[in-house]
């Protein structure tokens, strides 16, 4: 079964770009394996992301938006898993670490 994944976005915020584009990076990255990307207009301030009936990222909950990388490891958990992500399955470095 293809899940399909819901972005839920508020219109007056302007957030439909924002949205569209997080629905490219998921179609491109997942290829044939979802049942399609829905853009949803939502309630004043919302910004969530679905799998299914899952929620996977909620702007108020997580604390703003999600970066494309960890945005496509939480769908990838759902409906790929297993799938390799190339780059964005790499550790992120520490925000802190010094560079040498």
């Amino acid at each position: 079964m293809k899940h399909t994944v819901t972005i839920v976005f508020c219109e007056g915020c302007r957030w439909a770009l924002r949205s569209g584009w997080y629905a490219q990076e998921l179609l491109s990255t997942f290829q044939g394996q979802l049942g399609g990307v829905l853009l949803q207009p939502g309630e004043q301030g919302q910004f969530q992301v679905w799998v299914g009936e899952q929620l996977i990222w909620c702007r108020k909950r997580d604390g703003g938006f999600p970066d494309a990388a960890d945005l496509k490891r939480r769908v990838r958990d759902i409906a790929a898993e297993g799938q390799s992500l190339g780059h964005c399955d790499l550790p992120q470095a520490d925000e802190g670490a010094s560079a040498s």
